[in-house]
């Protein structure tokens, strides 16, 4: 668990990994250069529990350096991730093992996820039909992850010039080499709130992040190998309309369901002429019914993620996992 001034959620996120029913592990969490009272919280949580081994970063390492800091400080074999600010089902660890330990072809595996509010509400359900989609985009969160250590360091770790969607392209390079199992059953709790890093980063760069990542999918999903861009990105790039729509679409969401407006209606405006498509609709209507009634909006969006899970329940067993590849 990386940790960066996240004091106001930490206590739950441990109290969550310490309940589990899977017990033999060690909880490596790195304070990477808080100056909440997130140490504070982080020596008394130690001073309770032997298992957890606190590592302190006397500067900031940032999203990436952190998260491969971290790993890094792990002894074991397998590494299950944790976000600060989410919470674990009491059952996720030993679920996760028990899928690693019965496959050993597999590398990862995630798990499904409900999004909760500050207050811990659920405000959005799971939606079982992205298993059956596939597609560049994982459908478990980064937090839910348990890996094998051997295909992590295979495939490099996380790598710096993928900030901000560092957790997907780890996925996509790991998927070559081992499979990606997914459990069905929502295991994880991802809590969507302003404090969260996103919110307070500068918005140009992961504005600019938002776009390397769609030019990047966008060749995957044509089967080249996307480490090119990486290596020869030279500053910032105009954007296409379809690349604004997605940066826009991630922006209003993230907004929208941490219980704020989307406020991107004038962004969308400056759009005139773009044609109509699943993609574009979605984000006219979040720019305009999200900015009238942004309850409404995510009342009718989550009466929808429940009506795709309903369908989905006919083919997906809440108990066995699903192979996720990437396409």
């Amino acid at each position: 668990m990386p940790v960066y001034n996240g004091a106001e959620y930490l206590a739950e996120s441990v109290e969550s990994i310490l309940g589990q029913t899977f017990q033999n592990f060690e909880f490596v969490i790195l304070d990477d250069g808080s100056t909440d009272q997130t140490p504070t919280i982080l020596r008394e949580w130690a001073g309770r529990d032997k298992r957890i081994r606190v590592v302190a970063s006397p500067h900031r390492l940032g999203v990436v350096g952190s998260a491969n800091r971290v790993v890094r400080e792990a002894h074991a074999a397998v590494c299950a991730r944790m976000d600060a600010d989410d919470l674990s089902h009491p059952d996720r660890l030993q679920r996760q093992w028990d899928v690693l330990a019965s496959h050993p072809d597999v590398g990862l595996v995630g798990t499904l996820a409900e999004a909760i509010d500050a207050h811990g509400r659920v405000i959005r359900t799971r939606d079982r039909s992205t298993l059956l989609r596939g597609g560049a985009i994982p459908p478990f969160p980064h937090g839910s992850a348990m890996f094998r250590r051997q295909t992590f360091d295979e495939v490099g770790g996380y790598r710096a010039a993928c900030a901000f969607w560092e957790d997907r392209d780890l996925f996509i390079r790991m998927s070559h080499q081992a499979r990606i199992l997914v459990l069905p059953f929502p295991l994880y709790r991802l809590r969507c709130h302003s404090q969260s890093v996103r919110f307070h980063a500068p918005q140009r760069e992961v504005r600019e992040a938002f776009h390397l990542m769609y030019q990047c999918l966008a060749r995957y999903r044509t089967g080249e190998d996307y480490t090119p861009l990486l290596e020869d990105v030279v500053g910032p790039q105009d954007a296409d309309r379809e690349e604004e729509l997605y940066w826009l679409s991630a922006l209003g969401s993230l907004r929208l369901w941490a219980g704020d407006r989307p406020g991107i209606l004038k962004d969308v405006k400056a759009l005139r002429g773009i044609r109509f498509t699943r993609s574009s609709l979605r984000v006219f209507g979040l720019a305009t019914l999200g900015e009238l009634s942004p309850a409404l909006y995510r009342r009718l969006s989550q009466g929808l993620y429940r009506l795709r899970d309903s369908r989905a329940s006919a083919k997906v067993d809440d108990w066995r996992p699903v192979e996720w590849r990437f396409r």
